[in-house]
């Protein structure tokens, strides 16, 4: 099933959002909030130059390569009511069709909302209803305290705790999570 999605990506909705992908036009709303340094505190690396200026993420540098569909899911965390691209939401790194990361950033003036637990409860029942995945898991800052309740209000289980791990491009303690197919409650 996974295969059908490699060049038509899904449109998500829920009751306040649209998950969706990203487009050239959207720039704007990405250069709001995308840019922002605090919201990499616990991203584990800065704010890289897309992100400083989001127009350069949909600007091809090997515009002559041929590039295979990518199966990974990045969408757009929009708003209904006012159709503001307000965050991302990510199903990465997928394996064999069965298991995948998932990722998410939200723009400063809409955490504490509920929105991205929202965004992240669709995708977990996309994923699982409609793709062969059984398994995702992610990994978090053990200090971002507001992100290991999302993915614990989504049904996700902490797995382990890794000491001085290395997590993207710095080294700390951060907290694995994993939700199984099988175990889904949300």
């Amino acid at each position: 099933m996974l295969a059908d999605y490699l060049t038509e990506k899904p449109v998500l909705e829920t009751e306040r959002l649209i998950l969706r992908p990203l487009t050239e036009a959207d720039v704007p709303d990405l250069e709001k909030w995308m840019p922002d340094p605090e919201l990499y505190t616990y991203y584990g690396r800065g704010v890289s130059k897309g992100e400083r200026n989001p127009a350069l993420l949909f600007r091809d540098p090997r515009p002559h390569v041929k590039r295979k569909p990518s199966p990974d899911f990045v969408w757009g965390i929009v708003l209904k009511d006012s159709g503001k691209v307000i965050g991302q939401l990510f199903v990465i790194e997928i394996e064999n069709k069965r298991m995948a990361k998932v990722a998410y950033r939200i723009a400063k003036e809409h955490w504490g909302k509920g929105i991205t637990t929202e965004a992240l409860k669709r995708a977990i029942t996309f994923c699982f209803a409609e793709t062969e995945l059984l398994r995702l898991w992610t990994d978090v800052d053990a200090r971002n305290a507001a992100s290991c309740r999302v993915l614990e209000k989504c049904g996700f289980t902490r797995e382990g705790l890794v000491r001085q791990g290395k997590f993207n491009q710095v080294y700390c303690d951060y907290y694995l999570y994993g939700l199984l197919k099988e175990g889904l409650t949300c």
